[in-house]
């Protein structure tokens, strides 16, 4: 079974971040046509959960020791493809994708131990899979500083960045304008084919 795990940061639900992402998600499979795929889309902003608290633990034998995290961890863990998107908030990504990002520090805990003296983190995670990022901002909106988090966070957890979809909305007031702008379409479908054609070779 393959497994495609999205993730939105948005705090509105049917934004254009949630859109891009599940339109997607959707395209990916269709192009896997034939493949046995299950899919799961997670709002964190529908979740509860606190900060990083950089308690300085190797959590064992759970993934963290602070409220329960661990289904969506699981799920991180085991998927085949990540999607991973969130509006630009102050040059970065939302306060609900960053507070998520920094909870999954203990996907390499730090190696107290000395276990591996090259390395001062154990990589949890010991396979790369293919993942893209979907970041939403205004029309003179700087996306670097969001990209760049998500590019460390993907890193982090061992998910290759296959592409990205940058929209800048033209109407701040108006949710989910992306689904009908033709170049964001354009690229949902192209990606979309390399994502499957990534995911594809590595169930090969």
């Amino acid at each position: 079974m393959i497994k495609i795990l999205t993730i939105t940061g948005s705090p509105v639900e049917e934004s254009s971040t949630d859109l891009i992402l599940l339109q997607l998600q959707d395209k990916i499979v269709e192009e896997l046509d034939g493949s046995p795929v299950s899919t799961e889309f997670h709002r964190l902003n529908g979740m509860i959960f606190v900060p990083c608290q950089a308690c300085g633990e190797a959590p064992k034998p759970k993934f963290c020791f602070y409220d329960d995290l661990d289904e969506l961890y699981s799920m991180l863990a085991e998927c085949d493809c990540l999607l991973f998107g969130s509006p630009i908030y102050f040059d970065s990504v939302s306060a609900q994708a960053k507070a998520f990002i920094d909870r999954c520090n203990c996907f390499r805990p730090a190696d107290f131990e000395n276990e591996n003296p090259d390395h001062r983190f154990i990589k949890l995670l010991k396979r790369k899979r293919p993942g893209a990022m979907v970041l939403v901002g205004g029309e003179e909106g700087w996306f670097e500083g969001a990209r760049r988090t998500i590019a460390g966070y993907f890193k982090w957890i061992e998910v290759t960045n296959e592409g990205s979809i940058f929209y800048r909305t033209p109407d701040y007031n108006t949710i989910g304008t992306a689904i009908e702008d033709d170049d964001t379409l354009a690229e949902i479908e192209q990606l979309s084919k390399e994502l499957a054609e990534k995911i594809r070779a590595n169930h090969a």
